[in-house]
């Protein structure tokens, strides 16, 4: 019987093997009919990203997670105020009603997108949203959830949103059968609290005209891609994600076939990547069974995690690495890499870079501009890191622009 096991794990999830992953396929998907959710740390970057690009998320499942820019670029804020999960001793938890601030962060999206650097608010009022809160969850307490559904109200009907925050449920990804004790925290941070929570994201998403999940096996294809090309550097792991993503493709999305087919992205938790949990979040969370009949490729893109900044492999929604001002608009790193990764699906053809550009200014005009960010007393150009030399107006650097947000110390020849 093991062996049998085995051998149908090696069949269904191929990417199990440690291979070297393929690139990232163009399907033909509709990505009108793009949605995302995520756990925790997945379900603030779910928020953030669907924001930032409100024009092209139909809808949002978010479980533990908060509103828009709840950390403000802070890690104390990050860690006291929109969750729990400072220090013990070190760092206290404030978290409480309104304690994220609302009014401010509404503030600061509208005048992001006056500006820009996200999408038109009013496309928020079309999307569908889910939102998951347990009683007992220790992490992200429901007052932080509360606080995402003022947010949300002030944008979206009351119609459009559900929210479930009456189960006794702790920190994880509700299921119908799998995972820890639905009041246990722990990994694989996937409670078997009798709920489909993927499910009902996808449901609430996308309508009744959803067909039952599969529960016999599955007829796609789990498929482990190269996170690396969607970068400029070719180093995910330096903004904290890995070199590998996973991605579910239904037989009836599979090139060959040529089908239009949706695309969901799963954003998981922290310390609930590949690299901690192995297929655990990938292959129970509850997504490919919807998926399978349906037409809905499921991205999983991974994080890892970077010593000291961010060592539970979170999502990037409070600049972990303070290089990235960005990272909660649509030029954020982590954010422009699952656009490209829907792009790619999608198998839209994007222009042609511009030729680099160059700035020559004093070091603290750079940072100021948004080219480079300080580390201690000295400047940093942002994306490659290098060191330009004092944060100050004295020191005169060139940088020259070779991505979005991405600056070398150099000269446009």
């Amino acid at each position: 019987m093991r062996t049998w096991l085995a051998a149908l794990c090696v069949v269904v999830f191929p990417f199990l093997s440690h291979a070297a992953p393929v690139a990232l396929q163009n399907y033909n998907a509709d990505l009108s009919e793009t949605s995302m959710s995520g756990l925790s740390s997945g379900g603030f970057m779910a928020v953030q990203f669907a924001v930032a690009y409100s024009a092209l998320v139909k809808g949002v499942g978010i479980v533990a997670g908060g509103p828009y820019f709840c950390a403000q670029g802070d890690v104390d804020i990050a860690t006291r105020k929109c969750s729990c999960t400072g220090l013990p001793v070190i760092s206290s938890c404030e978290v409480a009603p309104g304690s994220t601030s609302i009014e401010q962060l509404v503030d600061i999206t509208n005048q992001r997108a006056r500006d820009g650097a996200v999408d038109p608010t009013r496309n928020l009022a079309r999307q569908r949203i889910w939102m998951f809160s347990g009683t007992l969850d220790s992490v992200v307490p429901q007052p932080v959830m509360n606080d995402l559904f003022t947010y949300y109200r002030h944008y979206i009907g009351e119609a459009n949103i559900r929210y479930r925050n009456d189960v006794q449920a702790e920190h994880a990804m509700p299921t119908e059968g799998f995972g820890n004790p639905c009041a246990e925290l722990g990994k694989p941070f996937l409670g078997n609290c009798g709920i489909d929570g993927a499910g009902e994201i996808l449901k609430w998403i996308y309508g009744d005209q959803l067909r039952p999940k599969n529960t016999n096996g599955l007829s796609g294809r789990l498929v482990e891609f190269d996170q690396s090309e969607f970068f400029d550097d070719r180093n995910p792991e330096r903004h904290g994600m890995a070199d590998r993503g996973y991605a579910y493709i239904p037989a009836s999305c599979d090139k060959s076939i040529n089908g239009a087919c949706r695309v969901h992205v799963a954003f998981h938790g922290c310390r609930q990547n590949a690299e901690e949990v192995d297929d655990k979040f990938i292959r129970h969370a509850g997504y490919n069974q919807w998926a399978d009949v349906n037409s809905i490729i499921v991205l999983y893109p991974q994080t890892t995690s970077t010593f000291m900044r961010n060592p539970k492999a979170c999502w990037n929604w409070f600049d972990f690495e303070r290089d990235d001002p960005d990272y909660a608009n649509k030029n954020g790193r982590q954010m422009l890499a699952i656009r490209a990764m829907l792009d790619r699906v999608a198998g839209v053809t994007l222009p042609p870079d511009p030729a680099p550009r160059c700035f020559t200014a004093a070091n603290a005009e750079h940072v100021i501009a948004g080219r480079a960010h300080g580390w201690f007393f000295m400047a940093m150009a942002n994306g490659s890191n290098k060191l330009m030399g004092l944060n100050n107006f004295l020191s005169v650097t060139t940088l020259k622009q070779v991505g979005p947000n991405h600056y070398v110390v150099g000269k446009c020849i």
